[in-house]
């Protein structure tokens, strides 16, 4: 139930909230007891995990303000009365009591300080601030705290003007805050404005700050501790050194001591379209951590300066253009941390003390807001949600970083490619032996010997005979075609038995079976090329030799590349041997690297065959999958009970990143004569708190000429149970010759979900006008495009 919560808090928060700068709090820098302060601290930017309550992730705007207000139906009911006592109790059961409880008076306390500042209810941060609160609460609660999961507000409104005008108990609450900065942003002139006294020195020609104090004193009643520190130099190679320096003196300095609130500086008149900062954001969240932005502050000094002219002549909006800077600063800061959810609430701020101020004396801004109780508003904000994250535990709720980071394989996906997957346990060993069982029972071994010699006719000689008369002569050459290669499969069969037979006496120490002769190197296919407008073929760059029975590395390319793309795309690389009697070896590698990407797939096996008995073998699997790597290893056990007839029993771990998944399957294989094979199996894969359970079932009919010809037809019926959903599916592959000279192959599958497709491959040699059906299929695109561009004129007018 608390990673339910934990999930469902994550997703509430993320999408309760219609505001452009939500605020941001972090547990990580509130933790009960200093070891885990110094674990908080110690942890560098390499890992992206940090302790957060999700306040900082950019929210979506489909709930609207108003959803937070007391009289929302949702909060009306799930807000149920806290009797006087249990508020304003101040006996040692307070001192101990529960999470909630101390929420609920963390609450009191954040409503006392609100009447301090003069703020109202209705302000759309106070109220945000209220209803998520409200939210941790309820999804934290557990079932025997639900009477008391909630404080009304207009309740706790009560309790908190009648303890602030009585003055107690007394208000407790301070705030500490880190300020970092490149040098001469206002750091301490914003301190000195804050306490409206000279509280650090300034100056206006060099750094006035040289090393780290604390700066402390009272606003409206509240204790603020401000962090001051040296400032960073600007960006540049030449300063690296300096500005890790001071950030490793800071980051020791709050081990003792973490901050609250963290303020960063900038000028916002010097932000403009050269403005890069992103190599010192990367360098403080490399040395600070992610976990230092979930509490940031991106305080704007300077911010009455003059604003620039668009593109008419006309200055831009004051609004405008703090967006355009703002946005600007937290693109990089989305680029150090590798994540664009987080947002940063932005504090305006102006020191000269010629600046405009109002019918109080105090100081504003061009758009006319005091910038001094904001900043106050936004501190207290974010420490009491803060406090709130620690006091409920939503600890590492939220992890900066790439979204690929956060990606998991697909288990239904993974369990479909375990049943899949065919152990091989001999390189040249069919996995039945069909060919070897149907090439045992020909009965025309020495027919094709005893046929007679027939004339092999020239194209003229061809083109006088009748119509019947060509369509005999072809179907004998057929024939004969047929038979003839079936002796030559019969004769490789024997070949591939002697040459075992002689593996086997040299084993057993047979001198005379020790001379080999080395094999002749074999030309590989051609390689299918992009099509090309160049005149010259380019597919002799890809030709290589076999030179022996043990490596074969050939290189690959992409068949669907651009125009004058020949470049090798990467290599491959296989080899299969026999390590000893009986124990076989192979592997299989194909890398492939651009400018940008690097992937690896290799698929290494080893198995051992009992002449007599079963069949077991062992595989790792390496896969990558961005900057990631997959490995899965695969065992196998192959049990021969009768000639035609393998059960094959398996298991498969795959680990991937800090997740790992195990899975089993059976599987029965049933040869019926010579053309029928059905196929069963079963499986199961389980991890990351889930199972997924799948089988199939295929019936095979092959043609009267197989293996020779390939001629076949297959039907596949499928079942997968995943998260308690059933799909059923169902598939159809055929491949057969229509007519001399065509190949047609047809396949297709759907679902019980209603999704499917159907695939037509047609290849002819010598019916050329069937490509024919292309020109249709280009003329009707070509249209389509024509009616899109008539609709977008008539759109456009």
């Amino acid at each position: 139930m608390k990673g339910i919560r934990d999930w469902v808090f994550t997703q509430i928060l993320s999408k309760s909230l219609d505001s452009s700068r939500p605020l941001s709090g972090s547990g990580g820098f509130f933790p009960e007891a200093p070891s885990s302060r110094e674990e908080q601290y110690d942890h560098q930017g390499s890992s992206h995990t940090t302790s957060s309550v999700a306040l900082s992730v950019r929210p979506d705007t489909s709930c609207s303000s108003g959803c937070i207000h007391d009289n929302d139906p949702y909060t009306s009911q799930q807000q149920i009365l806290v009797e006087d006592s249990n508020l304003l109790d101040d006996s040692p059961y307070r001192k101990k009591m529960d999470p909630l409880a101390k929420v609920e008076d963390l609450q009191i306390k954040f409503l006392r300080l609100l009447q301090r500042l003069g703020q109202f209810h209705d302000n759309l941060l106070v109220a945000k601030v209220l209803y998520r609160m409200h939210l941790a609460t309820l999804i934290r609660a557990g079932e025997s705290d639900l009477k008391r999961v909630n404080l009304r507000n207009e309740r706790a409104k009560g309790i908190a003007r009648e303890q602030e005008a009585s003055g107690l108990p007394e208000l407790d609450f301070s705030i500490k805050i880190l300020v970092l900065g490149k040098t001469g942003v206002g750091k301490s002139a914003t301190i000195n404005s804050i306490f409206d006294q000279p509280k650090t020195e300034t100056n206006a020609f060099h750094p006035a700050t040289d090393c780290i104090r604390e700066v402390v004193g009272t606003v409206n009643g509240i204790k603020i501790t401000f962090i001051d520190t040296p400032g960073f130099l600007p960006s540049s190679t030449s300063n690296v050194r300096r500005n890790r320096k001071v950030m490793l003196s800071v980051k020791r300095y709050i081990r003792r001591s973490p901050p609250d609130v963290v303020l960063y500086f900038e000028r916002l008149d010097l932000i403009n379209m050269g403005y890069s900062d992103f190599p010192l954001l990367k360098l403080m969240t490399k040395v600070f951590g992610s976990a230092i932005w979930f509490n940031t502050i991106l305080v704007m000094t300077h911010s009455s300066p003059t604003l620039p002219e668009d593109p008419n002549g006309y200055p831009v909006s004051y609004e405008s253009y703090v967006n355009h800077c703002t946005d600007l600063v937290q693109q990089y800061i989305h680029q150090a941390v590798s994540d664009s959810r987080l947002e940063n609430p932005v504090l305006l701020v102006e020191n000269d003390p010629q600046c405009k101020r109002n019918i109080m004396g105090q100081n504003i801004l061009p758009n006319g807001q005091v910038w001094k109780s904001q900043f106050l508003l936004l501190c207290i904000c974010t420490k009491v949600l803060g406090d709130a994250n620690s006091l409920l535990e939503f600890q590492d709720s939220i992890e900066l970083g790439p979204l690929s980071n956060s990606r998991l394989p697909s288990l239904p996906h993974l369990l479909s490619s375990f049943l899949r997957h065919r152990s091989v346990s001999h390189p040249a060993e069919p996995e039945i032996k069909v060919d070897e069982i149907l090439l045992s029972d020909v009965e025309e071994e020495e027919e094709y010997d005893k046929l007679p010699s027939i004339r092999i006719l020239t194209k003229s000689q061809f083109k006088k005979l009748t119509k019947s008369q060509k369509r005999a002569y072809l179907d004998e050459l057929e024939y004969r075609e047929t038979l003839y290669l079936k002796k030559q499969l019969k004769e490789e069969n024997l070949r591939q038995k002697e040459s075992k037979l002689s593996k086997e006496k040299s084993f057993a120490g047979d001198d005379d079976a020790n001379d080999k002769v080395s094999p002749e190197a074999v030309p590989l296919p051609d390689m299918a090329v992009p099509p090309s407008f160049d005149s010259d073929c380019p597919v002799h760059r890809y030709r290589c030799l076999v030179t022996n029975d043990q490596w074969l590395a050939r290189p690959v390319l992409d068949p669907h590349g651009w125009d004058h793309d020949v470049g090798f795309d990467g290599i491959n690389l296989e080899t299969a041997l026999e390590v000893k009697k009986n124990v076989f070896a192979s592997i299989t590698g194909q890398m492939s690297k651009d400018k940008h990407d690097f992937s690896i797939q290799s698929e290494c096996a080893a198995a051992y065959v009992d002449p007599v008995g079963p069949t077991y073998s062992v595989g790792l699997d390496l896969q990558s999958t961005g900057k990631d790597l997959m490995y899965t290893v695969q065992s196998n056990a192959k049990l021969r009970s009768l000639k035609h007839n393998v059960t094959d029993c398996g298991v498969s771990f795959t680990s991937f990143g800090n997740k790992y998944y195990v899975g089993a399957k059976l599987e029965d294989a049933i040869l019926v004569g010579k053309r029928m094979k059905f196929v069963l199996n079963a499986g199961r894969m389980e991890g990351s708190g889930q199972v997924a359970y799948g089988g199939s079932f295929e019936a095979t009919f092959r043609g009267r000429d197989y293996p020779v010809r390939n001629d076949s037809v297959s039907l596949t019926m499928t079942a997968l149970s995943f998260n308690k959903e059933t799909v059923l599916g169902g598939g159809f592959q055929s491949e057969f010759r229509p007519m001399r000279g065509m190949r047609l192959s047809v396949s297709g599958n759907i679902n019980s979900q209603k999704m499917g497709q159907v695939c037509v491959k047609m290849a002819s040699s010598e019916h050329v006008e069937i490509a024919l059906v292309a020109v249709f299929s280009i003329f009707r695109a070509l249209w389509r495009r024509k009616e899109n561009r008539d609709i977008e004129a008539l759109e456009g007018g």
